[in-house]
């Protein structure tokens, strides 16, 4: 859910003076967003140390150590997890709501410092908080889109339950939990905007067998590894299709502009959420994709959609303004090229695969540049004499 638009406040509240922020109010926002960025940015360290990109220098501080053990914690729960909490505390404008991304995103810190127990014993309450947020989210608006995402939190909780619960299988069964998690929020996202067309009788029952797959195959791993891992697998696909069939991108990317750029991202996305769910159910069977089904989805499909939904969430949640142009396919050109480099030219060249790690790394720094000189565009934009200020 997006919050309700400023434009539609009532009349007396647009011209009512607002009360300055308080202190804290003012403190919050760079403090939640240096949280995200400083996740997502361990998170990425961590990943090319564990991906042989990193070998000396910054690999000897014990920081990056802990960023290369907690490198799934880190990007899932810590840096998606408090990206999207942020959004949702602001859809439903409640404050109080603003404890789950600051517990989610201070697990991330004391992961980083070595004080793994109290980072997982966060990373709980955080997604505890979150299930209570989203089911205010269903209180408000009981529609399919809205218990999808209860799901998808539900997910995250057991993710991290079975992550603080320790070693061995209960840790190793967190990942598909956490995966499952952005992968359910997104499927909600999507069939919200399928409400402007006119959604096929098939949609939500087949989306509803491909939520219970998931599910089913993910609480099986740790006790049939092959048959859960099949599941799993499966339903990643039976999700990549159901996106590609039912999602409105097969008809934005004919239209100019932002719209086409976001299609494409969803449309790429999808692309790779089929090939992760087919390395999945490979893995099952004794096949050698582990990289490949845990990147092509945690890069090709969710970074993707990071990128191309940033654009509209940025403004929504952070009211940062984004000029869109031509460069913003640059680091999604280079986020995909550079994958199907990883993932496929490095299949037993490991000096390839570390290459493509770099360049991966270079996509998400590059996206963040262009969004960042997007926003000065806008400004410069919305200033500029006779100009109207409006996006």
């Amino acid at each position: 859910m997006r919050p309700v638009p400023h434009t539609l406040a009532p009349a007396h509240a647009v011209t009512r003076r607002r009360p300055s922020p308080s202190p804290l109010a003012r403190l919050g926002t760079p403090l939640l967003a240096l949280l995200v960025g400083g996740s997502l940015a361990a998170a990425v360290v961590g990943g090319l140390l564990r991906a042989g990109a990193v070998t000396t220098g910054l690999g000897d501080r014990a920081v990056v150590g802990h960023a290369a053990l907690a490198h799934a914690a880190l990007m899932l729960p810590g840096f998606l997890g408090t990206a999207i909490a942020i959004e949702r505390a602001v859809a439903i404008r409640r404050r109080w709501a603003f404890a789950t991304p600051l517990a989610s995103g201070l697990a991330g810190v004391c992961l980083l410092a070595g004080a793994a127990t109290t980072g997982a014993a966060l990373f709980v309450l955080a997604a505890l908080a979150f299930v209570v947020v989203n089911a205010v989210v269903v209180a408000r608006q009981r529609a399919a889109h809205t218990m999808l995402l209860l799901v998808g939190a539900l997910a995250l909780l057991a993710g991290s339950s079975l992550f603080a619960a320790g070693g061995g299988l209960a840790a190793a069964s967190a990942l598909p939990w956490w995966f499952a998690f952005p992968v359910l929020t997104i499927a909600a996202e999507r069939l919200e905007m399928t409400r402007l067309a006119r959604r096929h009788p098939a949609s939500l029952p087949t989306l509803a067998a491909c939520v219970a797959a998931l599910g089913i195959g993910a609480a099986l791993g740790p006790f049939a590894p092959v048959a859960g891992g099949a599941a799993y697998g499966l339903a990643l696909m039976a999700l990549a299709a159901w996106l590609g069939v039912f999602d409105i991108a097969r008809r934005t990317v004919r239209a100019p502009g932002l719209p086409r750029y976001m299609a494409l991202c969803l449309l790429a996305g999808y692309a790779w959420l089929g090939v992760a769910g087919l390395a999945w159910f490979g893995m099952a069977f004794g096949c050698p994709g582990r990289d490949m089904a845990l990147h092509a989805l945690g890069l090709g499909f969710i970074v993707s959609m990071v990128m191309g939904h940033a654009p509209v969430i940025l403004p929504a949640v952070a009211h940062v303004k984004l000029h869109f142009s031509g460069w913003f396919y640059l680091p999604l050109t280079l986020l995909h090229g550079s994958l199907a480099w990883r993932l496929f030219g490095g299949i037993g060249r490991p000096e390839w695969r570390s290459a493509g790690a770099a360049l991966n790394a270079m996509a998400i720094a590059v996206f963040a540049a262009t969004a960042a000189a997007a926003a000065l565009a806008w400004r410069r934009r919305a200033s500029a004499p006779g100009r109207d200020a409006a996006p």
